[in-house]
């Protein structure tokens, strides 16, 4: 897929400026300062996120299976097409969400709801990454519902991961530069943030609202912090670590999970990752 278009100069720099107010304010104050190529980016990314959805949907859910549902921008789009596909070839799927958001998509397409409770394994879970690396180790939690995302992750017997192609990395930190989310009891962020800076370096700050005063909470009650670490890890061992902390509820470090990665491309291609083969 192709950005089309190009800003001219022309109509940045022609005229007087005294012109260029009278058609500054011609323009609807809802239309200005909107960039084509942001724009064109913008729906490039939502439509690799779409392409890596269904393709995820329709190579890993097949009829009388209980799938687990992420959450995140991307698992929007998986949501459509397993409606899509439950409607056109009657499939008889049961769903079980990873958070509040992914309960409401559920419901929102008249799709079967269920819980852990009644289907505490699951055929196959789809979510979502804020960052992959070459070993399909990740970091989730940007929306805030790490430990729900891995308890059911943990429950499937097959992980499957869609994103879009700004989230594929070598490394972690390459990509995401937010840090890895922690989910900890709010009595112990402070001990927690300060136990993980000096055993790792880095920082962990507590994740602050923006639509309300306050931290972010999460479906849990729990407080957030993110760690910007400073270098690559043994993940497995730091994350083993972390956990182990007094007040840790979860870590956003996903290893060993994950079975597959769908890759939504710019040019319009969805590319397979497989974990490396040791």
């Amino acid at each position: 897929m192709r950005v089309q278009g190009s800003v001219s100069f022309s109509n940045l720099v022609a005229g007087f400026v005294y012109s260029a107010a009278r058609r500054q304010a011609a323009i609807p104050r809802s239309h200005r300062h909107v960039c084509p190529l942001s724009q064109s980016a913008a729906n490039m990314a939502e439509e690799a996120k779409k392409l890596a959805a269904y393709a995820a949907v329709d190579n890993h859910v097949q009829n009388n299976q209980v799938v687990g549902v992420g959450s995140g921008s991307t698992i929007v789009y998986a949501v459509d097409r397993l409606a899509e596909r439950v409607r056109q070839e009657k499939l008889n799927i049961v769903c079980v969400p990873t958070s509040f958001q992914a309960r409401q998509l559920i419901l929102k397409h008249g799709l079967t709801l269920s819980d852990l409770d009644r289907h505490p394994e699951l055929d196959v879970a789809i979510d979502g990454a804020d960052e992959v690396d070459a070993d399909l180790t990740l970091i989730k939690g940007g929306g805030g519902c790490l430990t729900q995302e891995k308890i059911v992750a943990g429950c499937a017997k097959h992980f499957v991961v869609i994103a879009d192609y700004r989230k594929n990395s070598k490394a972690l930190g390459q990509q995401w530069k937010k840090g890895i989310p922690i989910e900890v009891i709010p009595m112990a962020y402070v001990p927690v943030s300060r136990m993980i800076a000096r055993r790792f370096g880095g920082e962990a700050n507590l994740r602050m609202a923006v639509s309300k005063a306050g931290p972010v909470v999460t479906d849990n009650s729990n407080f957030i912090l993110d760690w910007k670490f400073e270098h690559a890890q043994n993940w497995k061992e730091v994350n083993t670590s972390i956990k182990m902390i007094p007040g840790v509820v979860e870590t956003g470090l996903f290893v060993g999970m994950a079975e597959r990665a769908y890759f939504g491309m710019e040019d319009g291609s969805v590319q397979v990752q497989d974990p490396p083969v040791n």
